[in-house]
């Protein structure tokens, strides 16, 4: 079991269906999505409780709920074969791949950005990696309950099994190796690699990469959080594959 907090993140968990077991409120709140929350909680059968401030507090853990919790089943993670065989159910499948990040804002900001992009799956590595928690599904503004998660022990071998299944993988990079980002074609199945936040992806990964990219900087800082990176690419991918339509 795990919470869930923030008004967002939990009317987005009651949107995706995800299993709830009970919400809590504290006493008093009021406004347009807390009466969304009340209306799908109450559509779904979930109860809720309102608990006055001091009783709710203890419920908290010193985090930012916005006055509201929910205890929902533990994220669901895919097998990765079945997390690439449902992308490419898709017409142009996109796969994001998260190499050692260890940051829970960035991974949630990261959630956030490949659920608004369309990413049809996203894989993360078991080690070094920033847990699945309360922070992540806040930042996330309740993505993570939208997008297919595998984690992984080898990301070696999950890569090894997009390019099986004809998926073109580019890895972000500042190697001196690298492409500039728009000069690349990715309109067929593609797979996006994006790294560690002081280290970048690691030499074994951006050496099973297909190409590599990068994000020119024209400006003193050399390089850009990697939450922010991940958006300019994958909405990168999305004007290509927009401007085929027209």
């Amino acid at each position: 079991m795990r919470k869930v907090i923030g008004r967002k993140p939990v009317l987005e968990a009651l949107i995706a269906g995800d299993e709830i077991d009970r919400i809590l409120l504290s006493f008093g709140l009021k406004g347009t999505v807390i009466d969304s929350i009340l209306k799908e909680a109450k559509k779904n059968r979930i109860k809720v409780s309102q608990l006055p401030p001091n009783k709710f507090k203890e419920h908290e853990d010193g985090l930012n709920t916005q006055g509201i919790i929910a205890y929902i089943r533990d994220i669901k993670l895919w097998e990765v074969k079945e997390l690439i065989s449902e992308a490419k159910k898709s017409e142009n499948p996109l796969i994001l791949l998260l190499d050692e990040i260890q940051d829970t804002h960035n991974m949630g900001a990261v959630f956030r950005s490949a659920e608004a992009s369309g990413v049809d799956g996203i894989i993360i590595t078991e080690r070094n990696t920033a847990p699945l928690n309360e922070t992540v599904e806040k930042t996330s503004a309740g993505a993570i309950s939208h997008v297919k998660i595998s984690q992984v022990s080898n990301m070696f071998q999950a890569m090894e099994l997009l390019k099986e299944n004809g998926f073109w993988i580019y890895g972000s990079s500042l190697g001196k190796n690298s492409k500039k980002y728009t000069q690349l074609n990715y309109k067929g199945a593609t797979a996006i690699v994006v790294g560690n936040e002081e280290k970048g992806i690691r030499k074994s990964v951006a050496d099973n990469c297909d190409d590599l990219i990068y994000i020119p900087m024209l400006g003193k800082t050399q390089s850009l959080n990697v939450s922010v990176a991940t958006g300019i690419i994958l909405y990168e991918v999305v004007r290509q594959r927009e401007s085929d339509k027209k």
